[in-house]
């Protein structure tokens, strides 16, 4: 997949094209749908497929008070969205400038001056153009003008509950069902992160753990213990997590990331991993002795061998 950092980036020849707009937060089922759908359309007509997102929530910029966290980092994002099969993904920054853009404007530039687009799919609640001004209707009737067709793609409701959603992720994730967010995704929701130096509490225990920053990237799930993954390197490694502000010991970071590598020791100091959280085993409690702690954690590790069928 192409990465296009900002419109000027896209060559002058890269099309015609198949098109879809969205924030694509997680890229879960709901997204793929639209985009295994955006393929099929483009392999018939022999067009490339692209997405064209933002470099943020627009709420970021034009509502702080109401923008949600993210469930990805841009990276992330972007890594996800090359997993589809898309020919190119446009990343706009949604600034000042992108916000002013009257919305037959912002289709002529992006849609039919930079895309070529023959073919744009859309939600039906999708909105663009300065103040949101532009619609589904707009966009079909621009489409006529400049010849492009229009396609509205229907929300994915697994078994008849409501559309998934990014909204619905992140309730998941701060309940810490993280097994369901993963059935909403499609893939395991995963925290990035470079590992630095802790306090060594879990060495002293006999538990030595990898311990994010707190700068990491990616929603971090309830405080609680999850088994789960943790990649270095391209290598994949079975682990407990912690995570929380462990309420056993005094000063430790709030939403402290800890993972557990089973049967191994790594020195992964300044290393950047990958965290995935496949099921939470428990919450976070605060234990009256050390030994009661060390037992409560070898059943940890226990059920997370038993979860990940190892």
């Amino acid at each position: 997949m192409k990465t296009f950092k900002g419109l000027d980036a896209v060559p002058h020849g890269f099309g015609p094209t198949a098109v879809t707009i969205g924030k694509f937060d997680g890229v879960h089922r709901g997204h793929r749908e639209i985009i295994a759908r955006l393929r099929t359309i483009a392999e018939a007509q022999d067009l490339a497929t692209a997405v064209v997102t933002f470099d943020r929530n627009p709420l970021a910029l034009l509502a702080p008070d109401k923008c949600p966290e993210s469930l990805v980092s841009n990276r992330q994002k972007l890594e996800l969205l090359a997993t589809t099969g898309l020919d190119a993904t446009v990343l706009l920054p949604f600034d000042r400038a992108l916000a002013s853009v009257p919305a037959t404007e912002f289709v002529e530039r992006v849609l039919v001056d930079t895309l070529h687009a023959k073919a744009v799919l859309v939600g039906r609640d999708f909105r663009y153009g300065a103040r949101g001004a532009g619609d589904v209707a707009l966009l079909a009737d621009l489409g006529a003008t400049f010849g492009f067709t229009v396609e509205v793609v229907d929300d994915v409701a697994p078994d008849g509950e409501r559309r998934v959603s990014s909204s619905w992720v992140r309730e998941l994730l701060a309940e810490g069902d993280v097994r369901r967010a993963t059935e909403l995704l499609g893939h395991t929701p995963t925290v990035s992160g470079i590992v630095v130096h802790g306090a060594a509490r879990g060495r002293e225990l006999g538990f030595p753990t990898a311990n994010l920053t707190p700068e990491s990237e990616g929603l971090i799930p309830a405080d609680g213990v999850y088994a789960g993954w943790l990649t270095d390197s391209g290598t994949r490694y079975p682990a407990a997590i912690s995570v929380g502000d462990n309420p056993t010991f005094e000063g430790v970071p709030k939403k402290q990331v800890e993972a557990y590598v089973l049967d191994r020791e790594l020195d992964l100091y300044d290393h950047v991993v990958d965290v995935e959280f496949v099921e939470r085993i428990r919450g976070m409690v605060a234990f009256t002795t050390i030994p009661a702690l060390i037992d409560t954690i070898r059943d940890d590790v226990e059920r997370t061998r038993g979860i990940l069928g190892l």
